[in-house]
């Protein structure tokens, strides 16, 4: 009960309480259909085989930085799904769908938390936005991935993903291994911005557990959350403290690690963030050197992140003009065209793999550096 009083110690920093729709209702007024859910369930099964190697493909997760204009995801959506048909057979693809960004300091934080682009917050808003993108992404026949930074936000869209990922800033967060722990799908752990991929593995085995946690039910209720442990935990190399490790040095000591923690051996690499030195031209060179890699036999990596939409490079979010369609506003992403040309030279490596006699590392056919 609020008296007068409780004023005086509560809430001194609150400009305004907004009522917050309920998951329950999120989800009962845009439902995951029966055909949609075995869509999910499938494309889990599907990364979780990858990830234990019964399936010999590589999983490529791959789409914009954060989304901010659905139509422009959505159309992107499109030619990722003709692409991933066209690969199918070496690799599985996974459209990141990405809502919230995690910020160092300040700066537009996702659709969900801001889908007006102008500071407005209007969450309920980007709740259903967001919710009502994965849908349609679903519906083309791609799995989704997304980063899952707010605790609250995956009783609203968890259902619809096949893949999730705890970022560099919060993988060390006790509230997102527990969150880790209880989630549904397989969760990649990435290392901490200062390149520390023991962090990384630490948590991999603290959401391997059980916890019991304080969260919200699908009907918003606060609950005890008591979590079986999440058994699909996996590393993501992203580089860190201004150097790379994607290199096969860097993947071989990355994956000693997991072996002496009794982990399964296996990593992801985001051709991104340190590992580019944040210059998206570069994530191309990375995926030939990943490529190379793997067509020299390398079984420890299981899958690799591309940061792509339909226009390469990034814009400042600026109300005094019209923003380019279909390039990203927060960090810069390779263009459509390079994303095809590097899905091609992935799905070559995994046949190169597959052969008994694999090639010898570098890739002997590199990808071209984009303008």
């Amino acid at each position: 009960m609020t008296t007068p009083e409780n004023h005086r110690v509560i809430d001194q920093r609150i400009d305004r309480v907004v009522p917050l729709t309920t998951p329950a209702l999120l989800l009962h007024e845009l439902p995951l259909d029966d055909e949609l859910t075995s869509a999910v369930l499938a494309g889990r099964r599907a990364v979780a085989q990858v990830l234990d190697r019964s399936d010999d493909r590589l999983l490529v997760v791959v789409g914009p930085c954060s989304v901010h204009d659905p139509a422009a995801a959505l159309d992107y959506a499109h030619q990722l799904r003709a692409a991933a048909d066209r690969v199918a057979e070496d690799l599985l693809v996974v459209m990141r769908v990405y809502f919230e960004k995690p910020r160092s300091t300040v700066g537009w934080k996702g659709l969900i938390n801001d889908p007006g682009l102008d500071g407005s917050g209007d969450v309920n808003t980007g709740l259903r936005r967001a919710r009502a993108l994965l849908l349609d992404v679903l519906r083309l026949g791609l799995p989704v991935g997304c980063e899952f930074l707010d605790p609250i936000t995956p009783q609203y869209i968890a259902d619809t993903v096949a893949w999730g990922a705890i970022g560099a800033r919060t993988v060390e967060s006790q509230v997102h291994r527990q969150l880790a722990s209880g989630l549904s799908m397989p969760i990649g752990m990435k290392n901490r911005p200062d390149g520390s991929i023991g962090t990384a593995v630490d948590a991999i085995r603290a959401a391997g557990v059980p916890h019991v946690f304080p969260g919200i039910d699908v009907s918003g209720t606060p609950a005890i959350m008591h979590t079986r442990g999440n058994a699909d935990g996996h590393l993501v190399l992203r580089g860190g403290g201004g150097l790379p490790n994607y290199d096969a040095a860097s993947v071989a000591g990355a994956l000693e690690l997991l072996r002496a923690a009794g982990l399964p051996e296996r990593l992801v690499v985001d051709a991104s963030h340190a590992n580019s030195g944040k210059d998206h031209r570069n994530q191309p060179k990375v995926a030939a050197d990943v490529a190379g890699q793997i067509a020299a036999g390398q079984r420890g990596i299981v899958g690799i992140m591309l940061e792509s939409f339909l226009v390469p490079g990034r814009q400042d979010l600026d109300p005094t003009r019209e923003l380019t369609y279909g390039q990203s506003v927060t960090d810069a992403c390779i263009g459509w065209e390079s994303t095809d040309e590097v899905l091609a030279v992935l799905a070559t490596a995994v046949r190169a793999r597959r052969s008994p006699h694999p090639h010898p590392h570098p890739n002997p056919h590199p990808l071209p550096t984009p303008a």
